[in-house]
């Protein structure tokens, strides 16, 4: 009498009770879990002996003749979420909806099990994305990938011969690239997705039992020999096929992880100089939430920033725009007495050329607005949309020698000019190859080291629309610039140097300016990043 009351009373007391007991044994479960699978580990381990701690691995010295099979999540990555990896895909890959829908399932991922969660998060990301075009794998995950390498697990792999990795929850488009190209991974076996008139169908094929191909995976000898190492997560699953070929497998505490540190970026096998995407944060489940919040109320700041640079004198733009968290800050002009005097007694003629490195596409802008003065700025690619809303002249670059150095010379005549000659941006603290042309154009040469910070958004882009470059960049809560004016150079008609040339001038300005901004030097062109990043030289695509 009394259960029926209180169901008549309260009609869903009986679904409510359910919720709880659901959600108890689902909690009760992730607590006593990993100490049964530590147990039958730890039975296995007295049975055969093939299970060994991952600290003694330290003690070989023969890993340079062996195969190391290695789990790619549970042992050379630091944190355990696969979430902030599939949430990367699917808002480069896919769209801000597309993210929105990934972050509103986190909670039911979380609660129907890891290889339900699995599912979710490839439906959602991959479900439609054309597979020619996905890039993201190549583009955007490499550098957040390496950013949660553990240092001592990369040491480890780093002293074995050849080198196999495996993924029971990565599909092999995701991890493929940063293993191979940027941790010189041998073979790389992951998850595979299937695929249906040339798009992903966001589904992923059953794992396969038996390895056709184990003597291409593992090497010939290895499986002759049976010279096998397997690296693993204590409590994670051992079923893949490729561990069942290892001699010994050394298993990773997740106290080991806890106290690994992050492999710093002077010890990359392969340096990281490109890497596309928008965004800058990594996308954890706070910080996506941080995101999606701040969205709106960034996108509406974004607007009047751009509003007030747009349509306010210097006087009043610069300290309304300080005061919405922009912030500029320039060192003191350091420019040299020749350069001086002709910028004073030769105004008529020719005016100072501003040479700098390349951030984003407000370069020419912020400098404008440090200096507080107008001029005209050169581009190699600019949309269209830009050029209309430029407070500032731009004229576009042809890509032919003999009609841009014409074209800048008249500009020059005109007054100022900025040019920015690596030809594209860069993001890491790298400078690519300085085009040699400005250093023919003038005597009076100002080098000007620039350098951006962003928290949320990046300001560029190689496959995404180049329209919204500034409007991401100015959604950042406080976007910054840093310049640095250097000491003026003089051009080849005044070099007392015969053997001089324009090559010498263009490395020692960019030398210059590595020096100043502490960023290394390289030969790498407009063409080496765009192949890289978005599959094309960089000449054709459109300017979105």
């Amino acid at each position: 009498m009394g259960t029926l009351k209180s169901e008549k009373m309260f009609p869903g007391a009986f679904f409510f009770q359910s919720l709880f007991f659901f959600f108890f044994r689902i909690i009760s479960r992730q607590f006593r879990n990993p100490k049964g699978l530590q147990r039958s580990l730890s039975n296995v381990h007295a049975a055969h002996g093939k299970y060994q701690k991952y600290a003694s691995l330290s003690f070989r010295s023969d890993l340079s003749a062996k195969t190391m099979v290695f789990n790619v999540e549970g042992t050379l990555l630091k944190s355990y979420s696969l979430f902030p990896y599939f949430m990367l895909v699917a808002f480069e890959a896919g769209s801000l909806l597309r993210a929105l829908i990934l972050f509103l399932l986190y909670p039911f991922i979380c609660l129907v099990g890891q290889d339900m969660g699995l599912k979710i998060m490839v439906m959602v990301c991959f479900f439609g994305i054309k597979k020619e075009s996905l890039r993201v794998g190549s583009a955007v995950l490499p550098k957040f990938f390496l950013e949660d390498v553990g240092l001592e697990a990369f040491e480890e792999l780093k002293r074995g011969g050849r080198k196999v990795a495996v993924s029971d929850h990565f599909p092999q488009v995701m991890i493929e690239s940063f293993l191979r190209d940027y941790l010189d991974v041998n073979c790389v076996v992951g998850r595979e997705l299937k695929t249906g008139c040339g798009y992903f169908l966001g589904l992923l094929e059953e794992k396969k039992k038996e390895m056709l191909n184990l003597e291409e995976i593992l090497g010939k000898d290895s499986v002759i020999s049976h010279d096998i190492i397997g690296i693993s997560q204590l409590n994670s699953s051992l079923d893949h096929p490729l561990f069942s070929h290892c001699k010994e497998i050394y298993l990773v505490r997740r106290v080991d992880k806890r106290s690994w540190q992050h492999l710093p970026r002077d010890r990359y096998p392969k340096a990281l100089i490109f890497h596309d995407g928008r965004l800058a944060l990594r996308p954890t489940p706070l910080a996506t939430l941080a995101l999606f919040m701040w969205v709106p109320f960034g996108f509406v700041l974004a607007l009047i920033r751009a509003a007030v640079a747009l349509t306010l004198p210097y006087s009043m733009s610069i300290p309304i725009l300080t005061f919405t968290g922009v912030k500029v800050a320039i060192s003191k002009p350091k420019l040299s007495p020749s350069v001086l005097r002709s910028s004073k007694e030769n105004e008529s003629k020719k005016g100072l050329l501003y040479v700098c490195n390349h951030r984003t596409l407000l370069d020419p802008l912020y400098l404008s607005f440090a200096l507080k003065k107008n001029f005209t700025a050169v581009t190699y690619s600019l949309s269209r949309l830009s050029e209309i809303l430029s407070p500032i002249r731009t004229v576009r670059l042809t890509r032919d020698r003999e009609q841009d150095a014409k074209m800048m010379e008249r500009l020059l005549n005109q007054g100022d000019l900025v040019v920015c000659p690596e030809g594209t941006t860069c993001r890491e603290p790298y400078l690519l190859r300085f085009s040699p042309l400005f250093a023919e154009m003038s005597d009076d040469i100002v080098p000007v080291a620039l350098d951006t910070h962003v928290s949320m958004f990046h300001g560029t882009t190689a496959g995404g629309l180049k329209c919204l470059d500034p409007l991401f960049f100015l959604m950042n809560p406080r976007p910054s610039y840093t310049i640095q004016l250097l000491d003026g150079v003089s051009g080849l008609s005044t070099c007392q140097d015969s053997d001089k040339s324009r090559f010498d001038v263009a490395n020692y300005v960019q030398g210059e300016i590595g020096k100043a901004l502490t960023f290394e030097c390289t030969k790498l062109t407009r063409r080496d990043k765009y192949l890289i990043l978005a599959g094309n030289e960089g000449i054709t695509c459109s300017q979105r």
